[in-house]
């Protein structure tokens, strides 16, 4: 075996043994199926504290549950390191960044491939999470049928979005521990979700800080500015800004008032990006602060710090 494999065995059984740790920090009951919910079941308070291991000078972190993230540092002469079959971005000095979908599954393989093409895998254990399910006893009402110009105007944005999520950037925010972007209480929970007579409504995939109009949204991470709608402010997420941390994970700033950075703006954690709003579609003024890495849905109270 190479030097390179040695290393790998020794750095894949220190990931398998914080995959363990990861699984005994769940809570003890499964999330159940949407479907199957009771009319509202509360949702738990998140892990307080990542897991840490350092085995053989190989370091991981990381809150191994659904809507959590890992970070690590891949061993010398790593080629390849993929999450799920997902390919993952290595930096220089070797580190990666990892995350959770809301509805992640109970485990995902880990592989890391030497440069002499060595291959190990192991599985990661992702902790379920209850969500907060309310269930209704009435149909689904469908939406008010768009026009074509609300359609062709839709499309637009959308594509923006997209493009906004995917452009990526050299920002080095992945690797910090975030700040809540703006004061107030939580009043609207990453994951929460109605479901009207079995049929399943779209979940929350932010989460809503009651800030006051006019309250300041400061960067929660380190990030460049990827989407600014400050001049015209798209239809239901009104003024729009999207931050792109790095390695893939971004956040993404509604209904804002208005916007003090610009698109290519390269911004430091804690600095002023705009002003809590209701623009787009919004019943009163909040922050609805929402984390993505590589489309995957992410529960920014996992990220922030201190709790709320």
């Amino acid at each position: 075996m190479s030097p390179e494999g040695a290393a790998l065995r020794g750095a894949l059984a220190a990931i398998a043994v914080l995959g363990a740790c990861g699984a005994s920090s769940a809570p003890a009951v499964s999330a159940p199926p949407p479907v199957a919910a009771p009319a509202v079941a509360p949702s738990p308070a998140p892990p307080a504290e990542p897991v840490s291991l350092a085995v053989g000078g190989v370091q991981y972190r990381g809150k191994l549950t659904q809507g959590g993230w890992l970070r690590g540092v891949a061993p010398a002469g790593t080629r390849a390191v993929t999450l799920g079959g997902t390919a993952l971005a290595l930096a220089p000095d070797g580190s990666f960044f990892a995350a959770f979908d809301r509805d992640a599954p109970a485990s995902l393989a880990l592989a890391v491939t030497a440069a002499d093409g060595f291959s190990l895998s192991t599985e990661l254990a992702i902790a379920p999470r209850v969500w907060r399910i309310e269930s209704i006893n009435v149909a689904k009402r469908p939406g008010k049928l768009p026009d074509a110009a609300f359609k062709a105007k839709r499309a637009g944005e959308l594509a923006r979005i997209g493009a906004a999520r995917r452009l990526g950037s050299r920002a080095a925010g992945w690797r910090q521990a975030m700040t809540w972007p703006a004061a107030g209480r939580i009043s609207g929970e990453f994951g929460a979700q109605r479901i009207y007579r079995g049929e399943p409504g779209a979940y929350h995939a932010g989460i809503d800080l009651a800030a006051g109009a006019g309250a300041e949204i400061r960067a929660p991470a380190d990030g460049v500015v990827t989407l600014a709608a400050a001049d015209a402010p798209f239809t239901l997420e009104g003024h729009l800004l999207i931050l792109d941390h790095g390695m893939g994970l971004t956040s993404a700033f509604l209904h804002c008032s208005d916007l003090v950075v610009r698109e290519g703006d390269t911004v430091a954690q804690g600095q002023l990006l705009g002003h809590v709003g209701m623009t787009g579609r919004a019943t009163g003024p909040h922050l609805h602060w929402a984390l993505t890495w590589q489309g995957r849905r992410l529960d920014p109270r996992l990220f922030a710090a201190p709790e709320r």
